[in-house]
């Protein structure tokens, strides 16, 4: 099975109907928790699509890592020949190797696959199609160090979130199963190395706004830690790993002395059949106190968001104190 890498950009345009929506949520002053959800009580393999129960979709990042169900896997892993080096599962470069071999693939569907967020135990991962095995193995690499945030590698996660798991299903671990439909990975180094080179731009400049996207994308990623759950972080999220332009308008932002101090997401008027969301960025002159927002309109009604339209300012209006 072929790497899965990042998805290209893609943006897009619709026409929508016009409901006001005014609720607000601020990524900045809102306590933000990772702990697991309860129960949707629905079918995990059911979509909004193919189901009767209204799917709960997720989109979020954080790292995956292998669990033993229980102590017969954990055994059986160990005694499995040439696996003396992966004991415990601490080598996860030599866990990788053993999982790839097709005669050892029943194990990997016996591991539990569990998605951390800042630590915290928040999903157990299941793919819809077993061929999907392979993105799971591939989340097993050696572990950078802790100060190396280029070489760090985020997991992104995009499914359908399902009940919470049994008790004997991963050890005791309760927490929701999501049935994923696209998993793939990626290290800061790699992210910045991709964005699209504005045309015209020297190399120096280059070098610089990759280093203000590294700055905002750790900074979105501490304000919006989150399990993807909701609307807000769906798009959020979405955003982080997909829109180029917010990171080249934080870096002609940054060259005026303004930092991101905010940001916003809410249901935009353009609502109506369709759901679709305004993430409102507030940059803030360090010099002089003044604000400037951006904001951009994100389609999170299916499991995929998507752009319905590109950065730009955003002006407040009497209907939105």
């Amino acid at each position: 099975m072929e790497q899965n890498d990042a998805p290209g950009l893609t943006q897009e345009a619709h026409r929508y109907q016009s409901e006001p929506a005014p609720a607000v949520a601020s990524l900045n002053n809102s306590a933000t928790t990772v702990a697991p959800q309860g129960s949707c009580g629905c079918d995990p393999k059911q979509t909004g699509s193919r189901g009767t129960t209204p799917a709960s979709y997720v989109y979020v990042m954080g790292k995956v890592t292998p669990r033993f169900p229980n102590l017969s896997v954990e055994k059986e892993c160990f005694q499995t020949p040439g696996n003396a080096q992966a004991a415990g599962l601490i080598d996860h470069q030599a866990l990788h190797a053993m999982l790839q071999k097709p005669e050892n693939r029943y194990l990997a569907r016996q591991l539990c696959w569990v998605l951390t967020v800042e630590g915290l135990e928040t999903y157990i991962l299941q793919p819809r199609d077993s061929a999907d095995l392979s993105f799971l193995i591939d989340t097993l690499r050696p572990m950078p160090r802790a100060t190396d945030l280029t070489c760090a590698m985020i997991d992104v996660v995009i499914g359908v979130k399902g009940p919470i798991a049994p008790p004997d299903m991963c050890n005791g671990l309760m927490v929701p199963i999501v049935v994923f439909d696209q998993l793939y990975s990626f290290d800061m180094e790699s992210f910045m190395g991709n964005l699209p080179k504005p045309e015209k731009m020297a190399d120096k400049e280059f070098t610089s706004l990759k280093q203000a996207a590294t700055k905002l994308f750790q900074q979105i990623k501490q304000m919006a830690d989150n399990t993807g759950s909701t609307d807000e972080y769906r798009a959020l999220n979405y955003l982080t790993v997909r829109d180029p332009l917010i990171y080249l308008k934080a870096w002609e932002l940054e060259k005026e002395k303004c930092l991101l101090t905010d940001v916003q997401v809410r249901p935009s008027r353009l609502s109506g059949a369709r759901k679709v969301v305004d993430a409102i960025f507030l940059y803030t002159n360090q010099q002089i106190g003044t604000t400037q927002k951006f904001f951009v309109r994100i389609d999170v009604t299916e499991e995929f968001p998507f752009l319905v339209s590109k950065l730009a300012p955003y002006y407040v209006y009497d209907q939105y104190p």
